[in-house]
Formats: structure tokens, C-alpha cells, sequence
């Protein structure tokens, strides 16, 4: 295993009872790496977490941080983590100053310590205003501030986190999202979460878990690509061209990018009097934008504009997860549930013969007959 690897699973798997809720996962984060760790409810994210903080036992594979077994040497590893849970576990009788340095001493940092990373964790948790509050009196927001706090108050190298930014306001999200972004420039960051919109801000690479499987891994544009189609606009000037090279005329351009490899379709889109633009459509994942770039300047054309469009992350989680999270509701198939309709029916039928039937047998008895 490469020294770089900060969290490492490997084929983990946990039972309860008969219910799988992790079947064989793998993956690495290495170091520097803020990973969103992204499913829907009940995709094994949270159980995954309390396996890699020593929580629980696997029922089979293995787990490592900062290269030490979680179950073989779990003091060791704890040491290099700092562990935000979905509810963070404050003392609301306590201020914050106390619980924070009751957390200190927990990790066995003494006062000259604790006061040294005290001043850090204020600044980066933006807790100045509160040190002196009882933890009672705060906003969901500031409590998950302080909650990052005590995952902080150690140094750890490695910061895992479940569902941070639940039960808090958009503005409080943002806030706490901020935060991670900032902590995750010094330490690894693994971002448990089912808000995409968070992955995006503070990731730069996701793992996308459903049903206790992972079914994506890799940068966000990697992930974004996975629909097998990814549509690139490229626009030239059609009266600049650099050194001695003519203007371009549209027919030129096409030709030239539909000869791209993996370039299925070329279409001219609407465009201002000053461009040639195109819709380059690949399939596949692969990413032609140097291709593209390379193929212009070559032709010593002048590039006014190259970007790349995939589905959206969740376009994507959607496509990956949505028959699991079905199932998971409880839902079936269409046809299942058409085949129930005709049966619901069917019973509705019955059930108005049997109430047609004890009309009359009601009228007969008003009638007096048998």
C-alpha cells in the first residue's frame, strides 16, 4: 500500500442478522484528498464511517487509517483522526471553552497545548463570539462549529465527516461548508453526505455508495461523464486568424473537429457574427479538450471559447442509485405495479357484488320474504 494512503478499505463487508448494509467495499484517500463519500438513506455511508472510527467490527475485510489496522490497533489509529459523527456529541450544561478542553484532555493534550491549538480551532471554526456560551444556548449551526472543533482540537491528519450540515439552515450550511473547505487545505477530508451541492463545493473527487456497493469513483468530471455521452461547445473566429493563416469558414471547422477521434457528431449552433460554434458530441468518457485545443492552434485559428458539458452529478447519482432507492422505499417495478392496479381492481369488483348481494338480502327482509 502506497505511504500516501490515508484511509484505506478493503472489501468491506457488514452484516445484521440477514440484512447486508455493506457488501464489499473498496476504496483509498490519499493524502490532501477532500473525498465526497455520496448515497442515498440507507446506502451503508454511515455504517462505512463507524467502521473506519473504530466504531464497529466488519464482518469481513479490512480497514486501515494513516496505515493502522482500525481493529488491531485502534489507539493508534484514532490518534490521527478527528471524527464529527452525525449528531455531534456535545454537553449542553458545558460552555465551550470547558468542553473544548475537556476533548483536549480526552486526547491527552495538556494546557500549554490545548491553549496553542485552541487559538487555531477558534479561527478556523470562527468560535470567538461563543467561547464563554453554554453550549445549550447555541444555533444548530454553532454547535456543529464546536463539533468540528473537538474532531480539530488534536491536529489529527485525517478528518472524517458524517453528515455535517444536517438539520441546519442554507446559511448555516454554507457557513460550515466554508469551514471544511478551509480545513481540508492542511488534511484529508472523507465527506459523508447525500447533498450533492456540498460535494461540489468542497470535493474535487466523490465515491457514490448504493445498497452497501460502490458504483462510482473519481473526480467529479469523471463521474459526470459516466452517461456515455459528453457534449463539448467550441467556438472560432471566423475573421482573426494568427500569423498567416486565413479565417476559417464553417464547413472547415467542422471537417476538421469531426476528424477528432471519438468524435461522433459535429453540429452548428447559433452564434454571434464574429464565430464559427459547434456542439461536439463524443462517446465514451475520455476528455478531447486538449485535443481540441491543440487541433485549433495547429490550424493557427483563434479559440474564442471551449468548454465541456457532462450530466450533472445528479443526473448521475439519479442514473446510479435510483433502482436501489426504490426497492429500499419499497417500490416496484412498473409492471409489478400495474399487475397490482389490475388486481385492486378485480377486488373492487368483487367487493361491489358482495355489496349489490346484501342490498337485496336487506330489501327482502323489509319485504317480510325469506
Amino acid at each position: 500500500m502506497s505511504t500516501d494512503v490515508m484511509i484505506h478499505a478493503d472489501n468491506l463487508t457488514k452484516m445484521f442478522g440477514s440484512v447486508v448494509a455493506l457488501d464489499r467495499v473498496s476504496f483509498d484517500v490519499r493524502k490532501g484528498e477532500v473525498v465526497g463519500f455520496l448515497g442515498p438513506n440507507g446506502a451503508g455511508k454511515s455504517t462505512t464511517m463507524r467502521i473506519l472510527t473504530c466504531f464497529i467490527a466488519p464482518t469481513s475485510g479490512t480497514a486501515r487509517i494513516h496505515g493502522h489496522d482500525v481493529f488491531e490497533q485502534p489507539l493508534e489509529a484514532r490518534q490521527k483522526l478527528g471524527y464529527l459523527p452525525q449528531r455531534a456529541p456535545l454537553y449542553a450544561e458545558m460552555t465551550v471553552w470547558s468542553y473544548l478542553q475537556f476533548a483536549a484532555r480526552m486526547r491527552g493534550l495538556d494546557d500549554n497545548e490545548f491553549k496553542s491549538r485552541l487559538r487555531k480551532v477558534v479561527d478556523v471554526c470562527g468560535l470567538a463570539q461563543v467561547l464563554g456560551k453554554d453550549i445549550r444556548t447555541l444555533s444548530h449551526g454553532y454547535r456543529q462549529r464546536v463539533g468540528l472543533g473537538q474532531a480539530l482540537i488534536h491536529d489529527p491528519p485525517i478528518l472524517i465527516l458524517d453528515e455535517p450540515t444536517s438539520d441546519l439552515d442554507p446559511n448555516e450550511k454554507a457557513e460550515v461548508i466554508s469551514y471544511i473547505r478551509e480545513i481540508g487545505k492542511e488534511r484529508t477530508v472523507l465527506l459523508s453526505t447525500h447533498n450533492l451541492s456540498e460535494v461540489e463545493a468542497a470535493c474535487a473527487r466523490a465515491i457514490i455508495v448504493s445498497k452497501g456497493r460502490v458504483v462510482a469513483d473519481g473526480t467529479l468530471d469523471d463521474i459526470r461523464a459516466k452517461s456515455g455521452r459528453v457534449r463539448y461547445v467550441v467556438s472560432v473566429h471566423e475573421q482573426v486568424a494568427e500569423g498567416d493563416h486565413k479565417p476559417p469558414k464553417a464547413g472547415e471547422v467542422q471537417s476538421a473537429l469531426q476528424g477528432l477521434q471519438g468524435v461522433s457528431t459535429v453540429r452548428e449552433i447559433p452564434s454571434d457574427d464574429r464565430a464559427h460554434s459547434f456542439e461536439v458530441i463524443i462517446g465514451g468518457e475520455s476528455d478531447i479538450r486538449a485535443e481540441i485545443f491543440r487541433l485549433v492552434v495547429g490550424k493557427g485559428w483563434t479559440l474564442l471559447e471551449l468548454h465541456r458539458d457532462a450530466q450533472t452529478l445528479g443526473d448521475v447519482f439519479r442514473d446510479l442509485t435510483q433502482g436501489d432507492a426504490r426497492l429500499a422505499r419499497g417500490l416496484r417495478s412498473k409492471d409489478a405495479e400495474q399487475e397490482e392496479e389490475e388486481d385492486e381492481g378485480d377486488e373492487d369488483s368483487d367487493d361491489e357484488d358482495d355489496d349489490e348481494d346484501s342490498d337485496d338480502a336487506t330489501n327482502e327482509k323489509k319485504d317480510g320474504r325469506p
